[in-house]
C-alpha cells in the first residue's frame, strides 16, 4: 500500500470496461491514486460503460468530451478520468509527460472474438497501433511496469490442457487472439530493448457484476430472465475456465504490490484453473434466477474453440494467487446484480 506521503499514481486504460472499472474501485480503496482513461466505443451500450464511470464519480456529461480532465465527485483526487484513444500519438504522450505513473495496466483492447471477423480493422487500429502507443509512451517516461491483458484466446483450439504459457501459441483461430499475440511480442521487444518490465496476462472468461453484455453469462442471464431462447453453440458441448471478477482483481492486485519481483518480461494465466461445462454453467443461472432456459442449439461459431483451461501454478507461486470462487457464488452474485441493475 503507498505511503501517504507519496501516493503511487497508476494509469489504467480502459477504465469504463469491466476489468478496468473494478481494478480501479479496488485500488482507490487501497490508496492509490488511479487515473483512468477510456475512448468509450460503441462497440456495446455505452450506458453500462457510463454507468460503471458513475459508481467511480464520474459525471457523464463531464466524461463525454475528449481529452478533458474529469475529477471524481466521490473520491475527489484520487480518481482522475480522461475520455481518449489509446492510439492519439498527440494526447496519450501529454499524458504520460503530465502524471508520473509507477505502474501502467493496459485494459483497453477492441474487445469480442466473433466481432474480430466482422470489423478486422478496428482490431489493428486500436489492439496493435494502441499498445504500440502506449508501449512508446513508457519508454519514453521512464515508466517501471506494464501489465497488459492477454488472452486465453491464444491458445486457439489446442487439447494440450490445462493451457500453460511455455506451450506454442502460434496458431490463433481469430484476428483478436491474433492481436493478443502480436501485444505478447511486442512487449517482448521493448523489454528487451529498453528494460521496461512488462507483465501480460492471459485472462480466462472472467465474468461478474458489471459485465460485458456480449459475454455468456450476461447474454443467458438476459435471455432467461426475458423469456427468450439463449443460443447455445457447438450444442453445448463446450467448456471454459469461468474466473469470477473478485479473483482476477485480486491477481493483478498482488502483481502490484509486489515490486521484488525480478525477470523484466513475464507472462501469466489468470484463471479459476476449474473448467466448468457450458451446460453446468447454465443450470446454475436457472438456479440462481428460478427459471428455466429456453435452447437453442448452434452449430459452433468460426474462431471459437471447444475447451480453456489455465494452468496457474507460476502466479500461485510468485504472487500466492488463490482463486476463491466457486462458480455457484459468481453466478448467484451476478444474476443478482442483473436484477438490481436492470430490473429496477
Amino acid at each position: 500500500m503507498p505511503q501517504s506521503n507519496q501516493i503511487e499514481k497508476i494509469l489504467i486504460t480502459g477504465v469504463a470496461g469491466f476489468i478496468g472499472y473494478h481494478l480501479a474501485e479496488s485500488l482507490i480503496k487501497k490508496g492509490y491514486c488511479v487515473v483512468g482513461i477510456d475512448n468509450i466505443n460503441d462497440y456495446y451500450a455505452v450506458d453500462l460503460k457510463y454507468g460503471r464511470l458513475n459508481e467511480l464519480g464520474i459525471n457523464r456529461e463531464d466524461a463525454e468530451q475528449f481529452n478533458q480532465k474529469v475529477d471524481s465527485k466521490i473520491h475527489q483526487d484520487k480518481m482522475i478520468f480522461y475520455r481518449m484513444n489509446l492510439e492519439d500519438q498527440e494526447q496519450l504522450p501529454q499524458l504520460f509527460n503530465q502524471y508520473s505513473f509507477s505502474t501502467v495496466v493496459n485494459l483497453a483492447a477492441q474487445a469480442g472474438v466473433r466481432y474480430s471477423i466482422e470489423n478486422p480493422m478496428a482490431y489493428g487500429q486500436s489492439n496493435l497501433m494502441g499498445f504500440l502507443n502506449l508501449l512508446e509512451c513508457c519508454r519514453h517516461t521512464k515508466v517501471n511496469r506494464l501489465l497488459y491483458a492477454s488472452s486465453s484466446s491464444v491458445y486457439g483450439n489446442s487439447s494440450d490442457v490445462p493451457f500453460s504459457t511455455i506451450q506454442n501459441v502460434d496458431n490463433p483461430i481469430s484476428l483478436y487472439a491474433a492481436t493478443k499475440k502480436a501485444n505478447e511480442l511486442m512487449a517482448h521487444a521493448y523489454s528487451h530493448l529498453y528494460q521496461i518490465q512488462t507483465i501480460g496476462l492471459r485472462f480466462f472468461t472472467v465474468y461478474g457484476p458489471w459485465g460485458r453484455p456480449d459475454m455468456a453469462m450476461f447474454l443467458f442471464t438476459d435471455a432467461i430472465l426475458n423469456n427468450q431462447p439463449l443460443k447455445v453453440f457447438n450444442n453445448g458441448d463446450l467448456s471454459r475456465d469461468f474466473t469470477y471478477i473478485d479473483d482476477i482483481i485480486q491477481g493483478i492486485e498482488r502483481i502490484i504490490e509486489n515490486q521484488n519481483q525480478k525477470g523484466i518480461y513475464q507472462l501469466y494465466n489468470i484463471g479459476n484453473s476449474e473448467p466448468v461445462q457450458l451446460m453446468k454453467f447454465i443450470n446454475e443461472i436457472e438456479k440462481s434466477t428460478g427459471l428455466t432456459a429456453q435452447l437453442e442449439m448452434m452449430p459452433m461459431q468460426a474462431g471459437d474453440v471447444n475447451q480453456t483451461w489455465a494452468n496457474v501454478d507460476d502466479l500461485k507461486d510468485k504472487f500466492d494467487y488463490q482463486p476463491n470462487y466457486p462458480v455457484e457464488i459468481g453466478v448467484a452474485n451476478f444474476v443478482k446484480w442483473y436484477k438490481e441493475y436492470y430490473q429496477k
